[in-house]
């Protein structure tokens, strides 16, 4: 294992790291020249810590003074967008970090550019419909419907919001297991059976789908994590990224070219 001494460059993250006011500090003076009682009302910190937070600063080459106000060398501004990105990468890694084991194996593939345009939205014990929540909002903004285990877009509200997209003429074709569909049309025979008479409404069912879900919109992709045995949805994941979009309309296809076609007739239990 690598050994830090006081001379490595882990110091110097480290002291910037330890109050969370310094790299805030640093990146304003990236922005334009800023004077020490403004620093301290941007960062909420007494004129004596600021004025130590200047003094390394300037030791390390990061600021210069410029009559009463300082601002960022080219030194400190390299500094201060590497922190920036550190921090974002950080940030990125402990959103996904508690839905990590339910994702497909190729998110993590994905370099951390696409990583961090995912929108990740968990439930919580306070708030335990948060992703179906943001998987309705999405419903509600797409002229087109594809989906890979829709269990999502199946429970309340999200299942009026479909219901009402497919009145009103979109295209919506749905990939799930047969016990889905056969529990789903159980539980709404009447609306099922009006909705498996629509041109524009298709179910399509397979005996062997991932342990998550797939959606295609207009401008999202959305990936559905599912709690195994129950069903519960856990997170939704949803971003624009081109690769992502990729991925899944690759994997929805190849699902779909051998999945069997649920006739209308068939739905009526």
């Amino acid at each position: 294992m690598k050994q830090y001494t006081r001379d490595s460059p882990v110091v110097d993250i480290a002291y910037l790291a330890r109050s969370e006011h310094r790299v805030p500090t640093l990146v304003a003076l990236t922005e334009r020249p800023r004077s020490r009682s403004e620093l301290c009302e941007l960062a909420g910190v007494s004129s004596s810590t600021m004025r130590r937070t200047l003094d390394e600063f300037d030791d390390r080459l990061w600021i210069r003074k410029d009559e009463y106000q300082y601002v960022a060398t080219r030194l400190g501004e390299a500094i201060a967008s590497g922190m920036e990105d550190l921090i974002e990468r950080v940030e990125t890694e402990r959103t996904l970090r508690h839905v990590w084991h339910w994702l497909p194996d190729a998110i993590g593939e994905f370099p951390f550019k696409t990583w961090s345009e995912l929108t990740v939205t968990v439930a919580e014990p306070d708030a335990p419909y948060r992703p179906v929540g943001r998987f309705e909002s999405l419903l509600r903004e797409t002229t087109t419907v594809r989906s890979l285990r829709p269990e999502v877009a199946l429970m309340d509200p999200c299942f009026d919001v479909l219901h009402r997209l497919i009145d009103e003429g979109v295209d919506v074709t749905l990939i799930d297991r047969p016990e889905c569909h056969e529990y789903f049309i159980s539980t709404y025979p009447d609306r099922s059976s009006a909705m498996m008479q629509r041109d524009n409404f298709t179910v399509l069912e397979h005996d062997d789908l991932p342990p998550y879900g797939i959606g295609l919109l207009d401008e999202r992709v959305t990936i559905s994590c599912y709690e195994q045995d129950s069903g519960t949805v856990h997170a939704l994941i949803d971003t624009d990224a081109p690769a992502v979009r990729e991925w899944a309309a690759s994997a929805y296809e190849t699902y779909r070219s051998d999945a069997r076609r649920v006739e209308p007739q068939t739905s009526v239990g």
